[in-house]
């Protein structure tokens, strides 16, 4: 061992026999000019951490110890960094852990030399006397746990840290310090149910987002720790959200607009003077459009009209909205659309694909003159034939938006049907376009009828869809109004038949004029696909089928209807043939539009839930579908019941449930069957079908919206 005065002292071994070891032999290891001192015991290193313990042999270059517990250690001679007779091993420990303890650091820093240096010689200058193993082994200690002041630089040998690092390194400490109290205390805040501001800004990214190096992140999970409680429970619970459906739509909201739902300002004066210079240019549609839309919407991007031609016969017109005029390839509203993808619907709200002002520009609201791509289609005499098809870029005067949820009760199919003589009161008479959409509602039944022959089986009409409303009171309270919607509702029926047609007719025009689109495409018995090639949809019946009747509220259909212009226009396509862009918007629009369909599912469900809390008490009539699973006659609520597979009861009964408890943040609830309900014929109960391809289907254990192709003028349907 090495002392202060800097020379080295060759060791002398003495054997000696030992009793108390059992006739042991021992090693006994002087220094010349020291006599004989008993060092029987070692400091040493071992796998970072410094033991002590009794030699039991020693052959120069390993050592057998054995420590207090009675383990014995091969111990190599170059990891003994203290070789001492007293104290005994652990009293070492202790004392040096204490005396260890009580250094200060920044007086040993400044003591230290400023080169590399051995612990024992900093020993004898810092205690100014030939140091005990008790003080040499609390100064390596100390050493050795201060890597901040002293870098290692081998066995006991030390270099303290440059003062600029070392000023740099403290500050660190004291942050991940003062970090370290933030967490604590904010973990505290929120297991008490107060939520920190810091938290409450970033409370959506932490539940779909976190990084989890921030501080606000290892708060929250030692909340979790705390509370034994999920972290979106916790954060609800702390009042980060106002309810649970703030916290659905956070969560949506920063995986999916991670930078808002608002869009950066724009400069409309361009588009303007552009929207008014082509407007100028495109002639004028003698043709009277209305819309047939809910009273909530407010893209409205499509209109019917009916016009009279010679022998009795009619030309249809389907309008269509003309965005694309302005939103060309790769300008900063169409980046704005392309990253979007589609409008994003909700009960009560929405997300808009466009800003509001190409949205205004655009939109076909009654008594404006606005650009349109129209589909004429003119039909024989029989009106239920269509004989040819004509497109055109025109003007459109918009001559009413009908609101299907005033006129549904008005506009029946037996109203419809009527032909009054004159003298006979007419169901319609006090609607102007009553006319008109009896005509729409004959080659209504006739393309309908066309499409099931092609499918070879009819479409399931008396499903039920739901419409939700969400009301506010005068304290700004919300409740929800859940409405059912017949799919044969006429008025849902002539513009769901009026867009299939057009997207058809439209899709055949690309094929033919050997110009890309995006089609729609289903084989027998097999998933609906997105696909550049014109193909038959089976589900749909009909021969090929490309979305173009939304380009306000779908980025697919201002794709396309980008390249039905340019084919109107006898222009080249801005999308040629193979561009990698088609393949790439077919690739991000199935991803972004699953999340959003995903997304109106629960908070459809949400509001399932919500409308159930309204009716306390209440027991409610359901219908079976499967198994355990039924569904509420009056809300598109799904629930499992466990014990109606025992009752033998079939799909398609009504029955009557209680709902025990629903959980709005789980978007669960619980329920017991009551007793069967009064039995009424399955089309009234509108719901026990097969569902189509591109119909909502069921995904265990809640009911997951499909991409349905079939157009629906609800503008809380995200396929609308």
């Amino acid at each position: 061992m090495g002392c202060s005065s800097g020379f080295a002292l060759r060791p002398i071994v003495v054997k000696v026999y030992n009793r108390a070891l059992g006739g042991r032999v021992r090693s006994i290891t002087g220094a010349r000019g020291q006599g004989f001192m008993t060092s029987s015991h070692v400091l040493f290193e071992e796998d970072g951490a410094f033991k002590a313990g009794t030699v039991l042999s020693d052959a120069g270059a390993s050592l057998q110890v054995e420590s207090a517990s009675g383990k014995r250690t091969k111990v190599k001679s170059s990891a003994v960094m203290l070789r001492f007779g007293q104290p005994a091993p652990t009293d070492l420990m202790k004392q040096a852990q204490t005396q260890a303890d009580a250094i200060d650091l920044d007086f040993l820093w400044e003591c230290a030399p400023q080169d590399e240096f051995e612990f024992t010689a900093l020993a004898q200058d810092y205690f100014g006397h030939p140091p005990s193993a008790v003080e040499s082994a609390s100064l390596l200690l100390r050493l050795h746990a201060a890597p901040v002041y002293f870098y290692r630089k081998g066995r006991g040998r030390y270099r303290p840290a440059p003062p600029e690092t070392l000023r740099a390194a403290l500050a660190a400490l004291e942050r991940k310090k003062e970090q370290a109290a933030r967490i604590e205390a904010w973990a505290l805040e929120l297991a008490e149910g107060r939520a920190p501001g810091e938290i409450i800004a970033e409370a959506g990214r932490l539940l779909v987002r976190p990084d989890k190096n921030t501080v606000e992140w290892k708060a929250l999970e030692r909340a979790c720790a705390l509370t034994r409680s999920p972290a979106a429970r916790v954060l609800l619970s702390a009042g980060a959200f106002a309810d649970a459906k703030a916290l659905h739509l956070a969560c949506f909201m920063a995986e999916n607009f991670p930078r808002g739902p608002g869009f950066d300002a724009q400069d409309t004066a361009a588009l303007d003077e552009q929207i008014a210079q082509t407007v100028a240019t495109l002639p004028l549609s003698p043709a009277r459009p209305f819309s047939i839309d809910d009273s909530t919407t407010t893209e409205i991007d499509d209109c019917l009209s009916v016009q009279a031609l010679d022998e009795g016969r009619w030309r249809i017109g389907i309008h269509i909205a003309a965005p694309a005029l302005a939103l060309t390839r790769d300008t900063p509203l169409d980046r704005i659309a392309r990253d979007r993808m589609s409008t994003v619907y909700m009960p009560g709200d929405k997300i808009t694909m466009l800003p509001d002002a190409p949205i205004e520009r655009f939109s076909l609201d009654a008594g404006r003159e606005v650009p349109a791509l129209s589909l004429y289609a003119d039909l024989d005499d029989t009106g239920t034939r269509v004989e040819s098809f004509s497109s055109r870029l025109e003007r459109i005067q918009v001559w009413a938006n009908l609101r299907h949820d005033r006129l549904d009760d008005l506009i029946t199919e037996a109203a419809l049907d009527a032909s009054p003589e004159p003298g006979q009161t007419d169901p319609l008479s006090g609607l102007e376009q009553a006319a008109e959409l009896r005509v729409l509602w004959r080659l209504t039944g006739a393309l309908s009828d066309e499409r099931d022959r092609v499918r070879g089986k009819p479409e399931a009409r008396h499903r039920v869809d739901f419409s939700f409303y969400v009301d506010l009171d005068e304290h700004g309270g919300e409740t929800v109004r859940i409405v059912q919607r017949r799919r044969d509702a006429p008025l849902d029926r002539i513009v769901a038949e009026l867009m299939i047609l057009a997207n058809s007719a439209w899709g055949r025009m690309l094929a033919d004029h050997r110009v890309p689109g995006i089609y729609r495409a289903q084989q027998p018995g097999g998933r609906v696909l997105m696909t550049t090639q014109a193909a038959p949809h089976q589900g749909l019946g009909v021969a090929q089928y490309a979305w173009s009747t939304s380009p306000l509220r779908r980025y697919v259909d201002l794709l396309n209807q980008r390249q039905l212009i340019a084919v109107t226009r006898n222009e080249p396509a801005p999308h040629p043939a193979g561009d990698a862009e088609v393949f790439a918007v077919i690739s991000a629009f199935d991803a972004r539009y699953s999340a959003y369909a995903e997304f109106q599912q629960r908070m459809e469900r949400y509001w399932c839930l919500r409308w159930v809390g309204q009716h306390p008490g209440q027991r409610f009539e359901a219908v079976i579908v499967r198994e355990d699973l039924v569904r509420l006659a009056d809300a598109p609520l799904y629930l499992r019941l466990p014990e109606l597979p025992s009752l033998g009861l079939a799909p398609g009964l009504r029955i009557l449930v209680d709902i025990q408890s629903t959980d709005p943040l789980e978007l669960t609830a619980s329920a017991r069957f009551h007793a069967p309900a009064p039995q009424v014929d399955g089309a009234a109960s509108g719901l026990i079908d097969e569902p189509d391809a591109d119909e909502p289907v069921l995904v265990d254990p809640v009911p997951a919206l499909m991409a349905s192709d079939a157009p629906a003028s609800s503008p809380t349907d995200p396929i609308a």
